[in-house]
This record gives structure tokens, C-alpha cells and sequence, in this order.
């Protein structure tokens, strides 16, 4: 337990060292983007957030790996899907698809019902597709401007929009919001950190390793991928989705 305390106050200092640096030098030879007038600022937030993950993060993971066995990773990965399935109904409801929220309902009534709690995925065979949607999804489509592009501190690329959407989904959140017992539900924040931090491993180290601006790689990524969702919630249409989006939980 020390060991962990131990590198969350490592983490911290790398937080507050940042910060009394000040903003982040933007790379020679990169380009400004229009969407991110914040950019030093965003990479000092950047640099925290990676720090975190090396210190903190992944080393969790990796134990959590190692005791684990993958079907009971996967089993916690569906269990969450499932819990996170009911707010993808409410907020398809909310940006006007019907069809997509009663899909969504009935995957977490198959899964609840006939996959142990949710721990099985039973829905995605039975032909019962999977959807992923948040506040800020909603809020893109209902028109408001995404604003732009931040990085917040913890939860990484966002924008202005997306950030009020963030909140929007925490305090709509019963796990992480509403359970009495407070180390229960921190407990439960925890492990949903760690099984989201699993589903993307490895891809870390793919980015570390290839010769690109890691963090114009992934603010351009993520500004895609948003408009891409957006434009999904508006028409209706999944072929809009590209194809690397993955259902992150």
C-alpha cells in the first residue's frame, strides 16, 4: 500500500513541478493548430498526465495483469460495458435515436439477465449492437460548439464542450457519484480506472516508439474522432464511426 501512496506523491510533484514551470515549449517545426490556441498550456497538462501514467498507471496495470487471468479482465470490461450501456440509452434518447436507447436498454437487460450480472457480453452475438454516447456527444449534438481544444488534467484530451460534458457525466454517475459507502465506491472508481487503462495497454507504447509529435497525434485523433460521434448522433448512421473507435469504456 506505501509502495502505491509512494508513487501517487511522485506523480503529484511531477504536477506541481509542471506547473511552476509554467506552459510547455511547442516542438520546433510544428505547426499551430486553430483548434488549440492553449497549446502550452495543454502540454504542460500533457506532460503531467503522461507522467501519471508511467508512475502511477501503468505500473497498476501491469500488476493487475499479472494477478488477474484474462477472462476474469474481461469479465470486469463487461461488466462495466453493461453498467455504462444504460447511460448510452439515455443519452441516445436524448439526441432523438429511439431505435439506438431501446437497443441499448435491451443489451443491458440480455447481459444483467442472462450474463451473470453483466460479466458475460451475451448481447453482441445476439445481434443486439453496441453503442458508446456521453454527454458531450449529446451536447455536440444539440449544437453547442465544441469550443476549444483542452487537456484535462487525469482525464486527458477534451474540449471546452466536452469538458462540461465530463462533469455532466460524473455527476449523473451513480457508481462513482451515489454509493453510500464511501470505500466502496471508491474502491469501485479505482478498478473502473484500471479496467479502462487496460483496454489500451499496449497502444501507448506503439505511439512511444513511433517517430511522430505524440501529443499533436493525439489531439488531432481525438478532434476526428469527436466530429465523427457527433455527425453519428445527428444522421443516425454507424458507417459514419471510423474504424478505429473501439467502444472505450
Amino acid at each position: 500500500m506505501m509502495a502505491w501512496v509512494a508513487k501517487l506523491k511522485q506523480a503529484l510533484v511531477i504536477f506541481f513541478a509542471t506547473v511552476l514551470v509554467g506552459c510547455a515549449s511547442i516542438p520546433a517545426g510544428v505547426a499551430p493548430s486553430p483548434n488549440d490556441p492553449w497549446e502550452s498550456f495543454n502540454r504542460s497538462i500533457f506532460d503531467f498526465n503522461e507522467g501519471l501514467d508511467a508512475y502511477v498507471l501503468k505500473p497498476v496495470v501491469s500488476g493487475y495483469r499479472f494477478v488477474l487471468p484474462e477472462f476474469v479482465r474481461e469479465g470486469i470490461y463487461n461488466f462495466f460495458s453493461n453498467y455504462n450501456d444504460i447511460y448510452t440509452a439515455l443519452n441516445n434518447l436524448l439526441q432523438g435515436n429511439p431505435s439506438y436507447a431501446f437497443n441499448d436498454l435491451m443489451r443491458v437487460v440480455v447481459n444483467t439477465t442472462f450474463g451473470l450480472g453483466g460479466f458475460i457480453d451475451m448481447a453482441t452475438p445476439g445481434g443486439l449492437e453496441k453503442h458508446k454516447e456521453d454527454w458531450g456527444q449529446t451536447f455536440g449534438v444539440w449544437g453547442i460548439p465544441s469550443g476549444p481544444y483542452v487537456v484535462l488534467p487525469f482525464f486527458g484530451p477534451s474540449s471546452v464542450r466536452d469538458a462540461f460534458g465530463t462533469t455532466a457525466d460524473l455527476e449523473t454517475d451513480y457508481l462513482f457519484k451515489y454509493i453510500p459507502n464511501v470505500g466502496l465506491r471508491n474502491s469501485i472508481t479505482g478498478l473502473r480506472v484500471i479496467n479502462a487503462r487496460n483496454t489500451y495497454y499496449e497502444a501507448g507504447d506503439l505511439l512511444d516508439g513511433a517517430a511522430i509529435d505524440k501529443y499533436s497525434f493525439m489531439r488531432d485523433a481525438y478532434i476526428q474522432r469527436r466530429q465523427y460521434q457527433i455527425d453519428e448522433g445527428r444522421d443516425g448512421d454507424e458507417s459514419l464511426v471510423p474504424p478505429y473507435e473501439n467502444g472505450y469504456q
